[in-house]
């Protein structure tokens, strides 16, 4: 499992989770930050640091977000 940036972060991007990340798996792309699911170590320090509430567990994300699982992968991937 991992932890999935959703579509609140688009064009917020407040980096209080890059703050507590200890393994630097998040990153900044154009509009919103992602989470390079090969390097998360689903510590969920991020979670809670969300203003917008838009980081979850990859297993408890919302139905419409699905396709953020894909997103994140690609843009975190691309912007490696």
């Amino acid at each position: 499992m991992t932890y999935v940036i959703a579509e609140p972060c688009i064009d917020e991007k407040d980096k209080s989770c890059i703050d507590v990340c200890p393994v630097d798996c998040i990153i900044e792309t154009e509009r919103q930050l992602v989470i390079d699911p090969t390097e998360c170590i689903d510590c969920g320090a991020c979670e809670p640091e969300c203003p917008v509430e838009a980081i979850f567990p990859e297993d408890a994300l919302p139905e419409k977000w699905l396709p953020f699982v894909k997103i994140n992968a690609e843009l975190a991937a691309a912007n490696a």
